[in-house]
């Protein structure tokens, strides 16, 4: 079951507000920025770039963290991109309750997960 439209709008305005403090300076962004996408119940934190063999313009969406939102134990379960493209848990931190809480985790990147 996906997010309700007020959880969604939610998340909306917390990620979108995240993003606007995170992203790069705007001489930069056309190489590098940052986005978020929700889908079902699942939202992504995303990195921007250009494609490397693209045609000018034509841009990649990476995903770097990603957190899980769980209604049956109404709590958002967080998980980051290993090496082999596949989806971990994050082990300091499973899970937390809210979507600021998530971008906390997120931002404190205490092992280097998300940011590397």
């Amino acid at each position: 079951m996906a997010l309700s439209e007020f959880e969604a709008a939610r998340v909306r305005r917390v990620l979108g507000g995240y993003i606007k403090r995170r992203r790069p300076p705007p001489h930069i962004r056309p190489q590098l920025d940052l986005g978020f996408r929700i889908s079902g119940q699942s939202v992504e934190l995303t990195e921007i770039r250009p494609k490397w063999r693209g045609q000018p313009g034509e841009l990649h969406e990476r995903a770097f963290a990603k957190a899980t939102y769980v209604r049956t134990i109404n709590r958002w379960r967080i998980f980051w991109l290993r090496r082999d493209l596949k989806w971990r848990g994050y082990e300091p931190v499973p899970e937390v309750a809210t979507i600021d809480e998530f971008v906390a985790v997120v931002e404190e990147d205490h092992h280097a997960c998300f940011f590397g």
